[in-house]
């Protein structure tokens, strides 16, 4: 029973006992005012019904009283409402803020710089600048392509530092618990579930799109930073955790080491953009 209603019994007693004893009395008034006089004086004085009057009065105070006291002790117990946290309604990712980017291209010869890892091959395409249509010159550019041909996939492109496969290449058993964008789908043995996955690359201002189309930098099986919130576990390149294209470099105006924010996305949150003029989708590629 709620308690507004608590209180109102004893009220509605109270009320109740009133009106019987008026009407009573009421009663004796007419059958009694011509036998006797002194009755039908006491009776006029309205000694009996100031009684009952101050009883009712006495009993509104009362309830009224803990009326108050439990509004009071209401507030007390319910506790303040509190504004719900906000989520990106993009991803469910975290955001990753303030990672160290740094450039690799498709056809990046082996050198000092990345200490002696060529981007000939990708991690998911042994003839990857083949199929991207050449050496992604980062000097020489043409907008966002570089200038000597129309590439055939994205130029707006990275690297993360985990792989879905092995060193065996056989599919890790745990990447359809961090990449939950997998699930529900039946993936081929030879199908990449990381390759083409989009993120969104902050920079100020500025958000570029691009797709996962390598494994860096410097690590392979960095799964706690990249689906999750750790730092990335390489030093190397002031704790590199992300390799960019030269277009993301240019549309962001990255220098060579910089610091941005990322997090995954899903491709129908993509907007138009220089990224979508030509969209990956080719798998593996493995000799």
């Amino acid at each position: 029973m709620r308690k507004g209603y608590i209180y109102l019994l004893p009220l509605v007693s109270v009320v109740v006992f009133v009106g019987l004893a008026k009407g009573y009395i009421d009663k004796v008034k007419n059958d009694n005012a011509v036998a006797d006089p002194a009755i039908s004086e006491a009776v006029a004085k309205k000694e009996p019904t100031d009684g009952l009057e101050k009883i009712a009065e006495i009993a509104l105070e009362t309830v009224g009283s803990e009326e108050n006291v439990s509004q009071e002790t209401s507030k007390e117990q319910n506790p303040p409402e509190v504004a719900l946290v906000e989520i990106n309604p993009k991803s469910s990712y975290p955001l990753h803020k303030n990672i160290t980017a740094t450039v690799f291209w498709a056809g990046e010869e082996a050198g000092k710089d990345n200490k002696n890892i060529s981007n000939l091959p990708s991690a998911w395409d042994e003839d990857w600048v083949k199929h991207f249509g050449g050496v992604d010159d980062p000097e020489k550019r043409k907008g966002y392509f570089p200038a000597k041909f129309t590439p055939k996939e994205n130029p707006f492109y990275f690297a993360l530092p985990y792989n879905d496969f092995d060193e065996d290449g056989k599919r890790k058993k745990d990447v359809f618990e961090l990449a939950t964008w997998a699930k529900g789908k039946k993936w081929k043995d030879d199908e990449s579930v990381l390759k083409n996955q989009w993120i969104e690359i902050i920079k100020g201002g500025k958000t570029s799109y691009a797709q996962w189309q390598d494994v860096g930098p410097f690590k392979e099986d960095d799964k706690n930073y990249v689906f999750g919130k750790d730092a990335p576990k390489s030093k190397t390149n002031k704790s590199a955790g992300l390799d960019v294209s030269p277009a993301v470099k240019d549309y962001l105006g990255l220098s060579d080491i910089d610091k941005v924010d990322w997090r995954f996305v899903s491709e129908k949150d993509i907007p138009d953009g220089p990224w979508k003029k030509i969209v990956t989708r080719s798998q593996i590629y493995w000799r």
